[in-house]
């Protein structure tokens, strides 16, 4: 089961701040779809072949994935590199079993059901 909507509020209002702040975790660039305005959003992101696998805690209904999606790509940081993202798309779980490595953990603590965004690197 994803995680509850009223946790995501708190994290997007709360922990993410704090994450960014402490600059250890992947970072997403995305713009607004309906404001046009810039926002990071720290996340995990798996590395593949060509491109990212993202873990959705909070389903594909959330503000970051949609902003993706409407836009078709975004910038993500890890560990000081920079990646310019195309062609977001949902997977599924076996999909992304198939291309992340095989100790990447898919499903973290309890969790079940959870959504995957595939990006690849421009």
């Amino acid at each position: 089961m994803p995680v509850p909507q009223w946790v995501a509020k708190i994290n997007k209002r709360v922990f993410n701040p704090m994450e960014l702040r402490r600059g250890k975790r992947p970072v997403i660039t995305h713009i607004g779809r309906s404001s046009g305005n810039e926002y990071r959003t720290p996340l995990d992101a798996h590395r593949t072949e060509g491109g990212f696998v993202f873990l959705l805690m909070y389903t594909s209904a959330s503000d970051w994935v949609q902003n993706v999606m409407a836009a078709g790509s975004a910038k993500l940081s890890v560990a000081g590199d920079e990646f310019d993202l195309v062609s977001p798309r949902l997977i599924t779980k076996e999909e992304a079993a198939a291309v992340v490595p095989p100790d990447t953990n898919l499903q973290p603590g309890r969790t079940k059901g959870i959504e995957y965004l595939q990006m690849d690197i421009a």
